[in-house]
């Protein structure tokens, strides 16, 4: 059988903010402060949308998700990756894999990583070891070292038979 394969390369970043929760991959983390933003924040899901929306060239998550509109304030990260993911497999696309980066001073992440696989594995209907999570700091270095903000990095393989 022959492929088309396409790959992808998210991004995304918040400030941090006292009061907000920090949700990551879905993921609810315990931490005395989380991320700004429109919705709720969950940097991981937006650069993981954004690679399967770039894939695709199907734009970025603000043209399917504008800020300026208020029907998405406070909305679930989940529903904007699970639309991304609609869109690809109405193409006839699937996951091959999906590689991830948080980057961020603190909280520690590592005891998060299974569940926060676990959660996105499950909700794209792909195995657990397609999914990898990484986590990083900045070493001290730039608006994420300082505790400012956070990032996150996402890459994907799709491919469909042709």
């Amino acid at each position: 059988m022959e492929y088309e394969y396409r790959s992808g390369l998210g991004w995304d970043s918040h400030r941090t903010a006292i009061g907000r929760p920090m949700i990551l991959g879905g993921v609810t983390v315990p931490s005395e402060f989380g991320l700004d933003g429109h919705s709720d924040a969950d940097i991981l899901l937006h650069a993981i949308t954004d690679a399967l929306l770039g894939a695709l060239a199907l734009g970025d998550i603000g043209m399917h998700f504008p800020d300026t509109d208020s029907r998405w304030r406070g909305s679930e990260s989940m529903q904007f990756l699970l639309h991304a993911h609609s869109l690809i497999a109405d193409q006839g696309f699937e996951i091959v894999n999906l590689d991830t980066t948080v980057i961020l001073e603190r909280p520690k992440l590592k005891d998060y990583r299974l569940t926060i696989r676990e959660n996105i594995a499950g909700r794209l209907g792909i195995d657990l070891d397609r999914v990898s999570v990484k986590f990083k700091t900045a070493e001290k270095v730039g608006p994420v070292g300082e505790g400012k903000s956070a990032e996150a990095q996402a890459m994907v393989l799709l491919r469909k038979a042709v």
